[in-house]
C-alpha cells in the first residue's frame, strides 16, 4: 500500500454539512475513456447515471453497473448506514445526512466526512485514467474497534435505462474479491491492509431508488436495484484503511488504489500548473476549470483519437461541440497534443465537406447533419495553428481545409452551399437543423432558420479566412480568395441601419428575431461591422438577451418567447432555443464588449457564471438555466460552457492587466 503525503497543494473547496447534504450539489469523475461515476456531494444517487457506468467501445455503450457502494459502521453504540438513497422525494434510507460533517474537493476529487460516535470516517473517491474503475478510500479514526460492513447496489443495464424489476444478477464473493454476473460483469474488489476481514455469503435484496433529477425532467423516477453485503472489515483501536474497488469485467483492475488515488491527484494538479502557465492567469478560477475541462476529454476507440463528450451525464461526442470547446479545453490550458489529436480525429471523418454532428451512443455511426461543425473546426484549426505554431500540422491539414471549403462552395448534403449570387452560405431543407439551434420534435424544426442564418455567414467569412492566412503563412497562394471577398461585400444583407437579422431567407427575406447569434458572429474575425453597427449588436444584447448567467436564446419580447425550461422532454425541448438561457454564448458577448474597450461590462458579464461553478455540477458550467427562474437545466456538467468560460475569463483578466490608455 502506498499511503498519501499529509498534504497536496490543491484548489480546495470546503462545504459545511449543510451544503454537504443538498442533493442538488454533484460531482462527477471521468475515466478518460467515456466512462464516469456521478452522485451527490454526499454521495446520494439523484439520476440513473449515477455510481459507475463504464464504455465498451470508448467512448460510447456505456453500460451501468453499481449504483451506490453499501457502508454501514458498527461500534460498541450501535450501527449505523454511512450511505443513503432517496425511496422517495426528501424519504432517505441511510444515515448519511445526519452523520456528516462537511465535505471537500481537492481539486474536484471528492471527500466526504462523517462522525459518529466517536468515530470518524472519511470516503474519497477517484476514476484512474482509462482503467474502467471507480475507488472508494475509507479512512477510519476510532477510540475502540469497529466494523465496516461494505458492500454495494447493483445494475446491469444501459445507461439510459432502469430497471422495472430486481435485475437478474448472480452474486459470489471469495477473499478479496466479488464477481457479479448478468449481461455484462462487474468486479468488487477490497483492500484492508492489517484488518479483520470476513468474506460474507451474498444474500441479495431488492432496493427501490428514487432518481430526484430524473423524476423533475420527465423521466422514469425509480427503478429496482439489487443490493448485497459482501465482507465485514474489522479495524483495531484507532482504526485504519480500507479500499473498494468496482470494476467491469475485462479491466486490468487497480493493484494498489491509494497508489490510483495519489497519481490521479497528481495529474490533476499538474492540469492546473499547465493552465496556470499557459495563461499567466494563476487564480482558483482557471484552475478548477482547468481540471473541469479534462472531464471532457476522452479517447475515441474509432476512429481512434481524442474526442470530446459534449456533456455528462447523457450526451456523447458531438463534432460542433468539440470545435467551439477546443480553444477553451485544450489551447487556453496548454494541452497542444490534445488540440491537433482531437482535430486529427474529426478532420478523419470529413465527408463531403461535413464533419458529423454527433456519434449515436449505441457506437452504430453518426449523424451529419450540421452545417457549422465543419466550419468551426477550420475556426479552431487556425487558432490551434496560431497557439502553437504548428506550421507541419497546418501544411498537412490545409488540402482538407480546400476540400471542405470546395463541398461548400459546389453544394453537399441537406442544401449546403454558396449562393453563387452573393457568395453567402445557404443550408437547410424542410425537417432538417442544421445549426446549433437543432432541435427536432416528431418531425418538427422547432428553429429551422433555413437560408442563410447570420453566425454561419460568420463562420463562413472566418473558414475562408482562415485558408487564406494559413495559405499565406506556408507561402502558398490562397484558393479561396475571390468567395471570400466576395461574402465580406455581402455580408451587409444582416443590416438595415443599426437593426441586424438573425436570418435572411433563400429569397432575401430577413428574419429580424433577437438571439445571440449576432454576438456569435460579430465575435470571430472576418465578420465586417461598422463600429456604430456594433455598438448598437452590443447594446440589444444587453437590454433583451443578458442575463446573469448566459444570453436567451430568444427576446422575452417576442410573441413566441418560451422563457420555462422545463417538464417532459416535448416541453423542455420546445423552450430549448425559444427562450431557455444558455452560458457559453456569453463569451461570444465579452468579446464583443472588449473589441469596443469595455473591460469592466465584460467582468461584469461573468460573475454570474463564476459563481454558478460552485451551485449545481461541483467545478463545472451546466448546460442551460430556466429562462424565468434562472434554475440550472440539461446536463449539469457541459463542455462549451466551461471551456467559453474559462476562455472568456483569461481574456477579460489579461484586459485587466494591461496598462490604462
Amino acid at each position: 500500500m502506498t499511503r498519501l503525503s499529509a498534504s497536496l497543494p490543491a484548489v480546495t473547496q470546503f462545504f459545511g454539512p449543510g451544503q454537504a447534504r443538498c442533493p442538488d450539489l454533484e460531482v462527477l469523475l471521468t475515466d478518460g475513456r467515456g466512462g464516469f461515476s456521478l452522485g451527490s456531494l454526499a454521495g446520494v444517487p439523484t439520476r440513473c447515471y449515477s455510481a459507475l457506468n463504464l464504455s465498451q467501445r470508448p467512448p460510447v455503450q456505456r453500460y451501468a453497473h453499481v449504483v451506490s457502494p453499501l457502508e454501514i459502521l458498527s461500534t460498541s453504540c450501535g450501527e449505523a448506514t454511512l450511505h443513503a438513497l432517496e425511496l422517495a422525494p426528501n424519504v432517505f434510507e441511510g444515515q448519511v445526512q445526519a452523520l456528516l460533517a462537511g465535505a471537500t474537493l481537492r481539486d474536484l476529487l471528492p471527500e466526504r466526512e462523517q462522525l459518529w460516535r466517536g468515530a470518524r470516517v472519511r470516503r474519497r473517491s477517484c476514476m484512474p485514467q482509462g482503467a474502467d474503475s471507480v475507488v472508494y478510500l475509507y479512512d477510519v479514526q476510532a477510540d475502540e474497534p469497529v466494523t465496516l460492513t461494505l458492500g454495494g447496489y447493483f445494475v446491469d443495464r444501459d445507461m439510459h435505462s432502469v430497471h422495472a424489476s430486481a435485475p437478474a444478477l448472480s452474486l459470489s464473493c471469495s477473499g478479496h474479491e466479488a464477481v457479479i454476473e448478468g449481461q455484462r460483469q462487474t468486479r468488487v474488489r477490497l483492500h484492508a491492509p492489517g484488518a479483520g476481514i470476513e468474506v460474507l455469503t451474498p444474500a441479495p435484496f431488492p432496493q427501490r431508488i428514487y432518481y430526484r433529477h430524473d423524476a423533475a425532467r420527465g423521466e422514469a423516477e425509480s427503478e429496482l436495484t439489487l443490493g448485497a453485503e459482501l465482507w465485514r472489515v474489522r479495524l483495531p483501536e484507532g482504526g485504519g484503511q480500507v479500499a473498494l474497488v468496482f470494476s467491469s469485467g475485462p479491466a486490468p483492475g487497480v493493484p494498489d488504489p491509494w497508489a490510483a488515488y495519489m497519481a490521479e491527484a497528481t495529474r490533476r494538479r499538474t492540469l492546473a500548473e499547465q493552465a496556470w502557465a499557459a495563461t499567466g492567469v494563476r487564480d482558483d478560477l482557471v484552475a478548477t476549470l482547468a481540471v473541469a475541462a479534462d472531464a471532457y476529454l476522452a479517447q475515441r476507440s474509432a476512429p481512434a483519437g481524442v474526442t470530446v463528450i459534449a456533456g455528462y451525464p447523457w450526451f456523447a461526442d458531438w463534432g460542433r461541440d468539440a470545435m467551439i470547446a477546443l480553444t477553451g479545453l485544450t489551447l487556453v490550458t496548454g494541452r497542444y497534443a490534445e488540440a491537433r489529436e482531437l482535430l486529427g480525429t474529426f478532420l478523419a471523418t470529413l465527408r463531403r465537406g461535413l464533419i458529423p454532428n454527433n456519434f449515436h451512443e449505441n457506437g452504430s455511426g453518426a449523424g451529419y447533419n450540421t452545417v457549422d461543425g465543419a466550419l468551426w473546426l477550420v475556426v479552431a484549426l487556425e487558432r490551434y495553428v496560431q497557439a502553437s505554431g504548428d506550421l507541419d500540422f497546418a501544411r498537412q491539414s490545409l488540402p482538407q481545409v480546400r476540400e471542405l471549403l470546395s463541398w461548400h462552395v459546389r453544394g453537399t448534403d441537406h442544401g449546403i452551399c454558396m449562393d453563387p449570387i452573393d457568395g453567402l452560405l445557404l443550408a437547410g431543407k424542410p425537417g432538417v437543423q442544421l445549426t446549433w439551434m437543432d432541435v427536432k420534435i416528431e418531425g418538427w424544426v422547432v428553429t429551422p432558420r433555413h437560408g442563410k442564418p447570420v453566425e454561419i455567414q460568420a463562420l463562413w467569412l472566418a473558414a475562408l479566412g482562415a485558408e487564406s492566412r494559413l495559405s499565406e503563412r506556408l507561402g502558398e497562394m490562397p484558393e479561396f480568395a475571390a468567395q471570400f471577398q466576395q461574402a465580406q461585400k455581402n455580408f451587409g444583407a444582416f443590416w438595415t441601419g443599426t437593426a441586424f437579422a438573425d436570418t435572411v431567407s433563400a429569397d432575401g427575406v430577413p428574419d429580424l428575431s433577437t438571439r445571440p447569434n449576432v454576438a456569435l458572429a460579430l465575435a470571430l474575425p472576418d465578420t465586417p461591422a461598422t463600429p456604430a453597427q456594433l455598438q448598437a449588436a452590443a447594446g440589444l444584447v444587453r437590454r433583451e438577451l443578458l442575463t446573469p448567467l448566459g444570453l436567451h436564446t430568444l427576446s422575452p419580447l417576442d410573441a413566441r418567447y418560451r422563457g420555462n425550461y422545463g417538464g417532459t422532454q416535448v416541453q423542455r425541448d420546445a423552450a430549448y432555443h425559444q427562450g431557455t438561457v444558455w452560458p457559453w454564448p456569453l463569451a461570444s458577448y465579452v468579446d464583443l464588449l472588449l473589441s469596443g474597450g469595455n473591460i469592466t461590462g465584460a467582468r461584469d458579464a461573468l460573475r454570474g457564471l463564476q459563481g454558478h461553478v460552485w451551485e449545481a455540477g461541483l467545478g463545472h458550467v451546466s448546460e442551460v438555466f430556466n429562462g424565468l427562474r434562472l434554475t440550472p437545466g440539461g446536463c449539469p456538467f457541459q463542455a462549451w460552457s466551461v471551456a467559453e468560460l474559462l476562455r472568456a475569463h483569461v481574456k477579460v483578466a489579461r484586459a485587466e492587466r494591461q496598462p490604462a490608455g
